[in-house]
C-alpha cells in the first residue's frame, strides 16, 4: 500500500495523475461555489468561483512537483547562471525545464487579477509570483529536499506569473469596467 500511496504522491507522474483526476472535481466545485453565489449576479459569481478554484487547480500541483525530493541539492544566488548551464545543454531538456518554470506560478498570475481587484496589475502580479517562488526555494533549501534553490527558478517563476497576467488582462480590466486597450493609470477623459 505504501508503494501505491508514494506512486501517486511522491513522483512527478503520479502528480499528474492525481491532477488530471482531480479536474471533474474542480469543475463541481466551480459550479456549486457560482451556485451559491448567485446573489452577486451571474457573471460575477461564475468569475469569482472559477478564478478561485483555478488559482488552486492550477499552482497547487506545480508546487507540489517542485517540492518532491530531488537529485541535487544546492543553493545558486547568481542571477542567470543556472539558465545558461540549461540553454547550454540538451535543448529538449532546457525547454521542459524552462517552461515548466514559467507554468508553476501561471495560473495565480492568470487568475487572482479576475478574483482580487487589488492584484490587477501586471507588476503586482509581478511581485506576487516573485514572493511565492522566493517562499517555495526558502523552503527547499530549509527542509533539505536536495533541489536546487536559485534565483534563476525565482526570475522564471515570476515572469510566469506576470505573462499569465497579461494573458488575462482582457478580462480583469472589463471585470474592474475599463476598456482594455486603455492603461490602467491613464485618466479618465473628461476629468
Amino acid at each position: 500500500m505504501a508503494e501505491g500511496l508514494y506512486g501517486l504522491v511522491g513522483t512527478f507522474s503520479g502528480v499528474v495523475f492525481v491532477t488530471v483526476a482531480a479536474l471533474p472535481p474542480a469543475a463541481v466545485a466551480v459550479w456549486a461555489l457560482a451556485g451559491s453565489r448567485r446573489a452577486g449576479g451571474a457573471g460575477a459569481a461564475w468569475r469569482m468561483s472559477l478564478a478561485e478554484v483555478g488559482i488552486l487547480y492550477g499552482t497547487v500541483p506545480w508546487v507540489w512537483m517542485i517540492m518532491l525530493p530531488g537529485a541535487r541539492g544546492g543553493v545558486n544566488l547568481v542571477p542567470l547562471r543556472d539558465l545558461s548551464v540549461i540553454l547550454d545543454g540538451d535543448p529538449g531538456t532546457a525547454a521542459r525545464q524552462i517552461v515548466g518554470n514559467l507554468l508553476v506560478f501561471a495560473a495565480l498570475g492568470f487568475f487572482a487579477p479576475l478574483r482580487f481587484a487589488a492584484l490587477a496589475s501586471v507588476p503586482r502580479m509581478l511581485a506576487v509570483g516573485a514572493g511565492c517562488s522566493v517562499l517555495v526555494e526558502t523552503a527547499q533549501y530549509v527542509l533539505r529536499l536536495d533541489r536546487v534553490s536559485s534565483v534563476d527558478d525565482v526570475l522564471l517563476n515570476a515572469a510566469g506569473a506576470g505573462i499569465a497576467a497579461v494573458a488575462s488582462r482582457r478580462w480583469w480590466r472589463a471585470a474592474k469596467g475599463m476598456s482594455p486597450d486603455r492603461p490602467l493609470s491613464a485618466p479618465a477623459a473628461g476629468r
